[in-house]
């Protein structure tokens, strides 16, 4: 796989060409871009990280004073970003259902895809239906099992860092719009403030992209085997599950600790969608909002059967 790593390129009798400033746009990051706007049907642009990403949306597109209507049981850094760090600069935030329609008073629109860890499935039809701009987060779902604009968003959102690259080895994120003036809008604030993805990063996103299919649906098969045989097991209480992808939470009762330790196989980890089982307690990172006994299990491309018999054999310790 070709990388170009060069920060500075000639210019062009005089004038800068297509590539001039690494801090604008390089070679090996537009390949990925072109590539991932292939699949989603939009034009995409990378960034250093999800959250870069998810920053540079509300930056760019948002003004103070307005109002950001957010799919509640998200990933927890959403809600920080927006009520802790951006609030002070005027952005308000409203959390919502988003298995019904977004509140009448919001100016933007932010739903995930599923949610995490409550994997719960935005209804994007009355989404789409609000006058506000519509972000979808995709990370879970990728664009195997969920095409966003195609279903009426504006935008959409990947912690590239998860399913895209699909090996725990790169951080990136990704934003592709559907509006060509959305596009600029973020294109030109990335290359003042700088967010944009390396190009040795780059070029694992487009090597994740080129597996992306058969790593998901594998893990998706994978999961919702595990989801079954977790929802007969005497010692869990409920389990979530949205049908399809790598990603799943279940709840214990007591103290989750002891089972998330007692995995051989599974590693105890944060994060999700690499080609290694992770699980871990959410409840130490997000609070009160999350259940005690809930644990999230991201599911890898290791046996099921094997998987099974090592949370299995962890289960009895809850």
């Amino acid at each position: 796989m070709s990388v170009d790593r060069h920060t500075v390129w000639p210019f062009v009798d005089g004038e800068p060409g297509q590539y001039s400033y690494v801090r604008e746009a390089h070679p090996t990051g537009a390949e990925a871009e072109r590539k991932l706007g292939e699949l989603e049907g939009g034009r995409a642009l990378l960034f250093s990280s999800g959250m870069a990403a998810a920053t540079s949306i509300l930056l760019a597109l948002m003004q103070p004073g307005q109002t950001v209507a957010l799919a509640e049981g998200g990933y927890f850094g959403m809600e920080i970003l927006m009520r802790d760090v951006l609030g002070p600069w005027g952005l308000k935030t409203l959390l919502f259902d988003q298995t019904g329609p977004p509140p009448d008073e919001a100016d933007l629109v932010w739903v995930e895809a599923p949610s995490n860890p409550f994997l719960t499935m935005p209804d994007l039809a009355a989404a789409a239906a609000h006058p506000a701009k519509v972000v979808v987060d995709s990370t879970v779902s990728t664009p195997v099992f969920l095409n966003p604009l195609a279903e009426g968003a504006d935008l959409v959102l990947h912690s590239a860092t998860k399913y895209l690259t699909g090996h725990s080895d790169a951080m990136a994120g990704a934003v592709v719009c559907k509006d060509e003036a959305d596009y600029d809008r973020l294109f030109h604030f990335r290359h003042v403030a700088g967010p944009i993805c390396s190009a040795d990063t780059a070029a694992l996103v487009t090597r994740g992209l080129k597996t992306l299919r058969v790593r998901v649906e594998r893990q998706s098969a994978t999961a919702a085997e595990l989801a079954e045989r977790l929802r007969a097991h005497p010692a869990v209480q409920t389990v979530r599950y949205p049908g399809f992808g790598g990603l799943l939470s279940f709840d214990v009762a007591g103290d989750p600790i002891p089972v998330e330790t007692a995995t051989r196989l599974i590693k105890n980890a944060t994060s999700l969608g690499g080609v290694d089982s992770s699980m871990e307690s959410r409840h130490r990172w997000e609070g009160d909002r999350c259940p005690v006994g809930l644990l999230r299990l991201s599911v890898g491309l290791e046996d099921a059967g094997e998987l099974w018999a090592d949370l299995e054999q962890a289960l009895p310790s809850a």
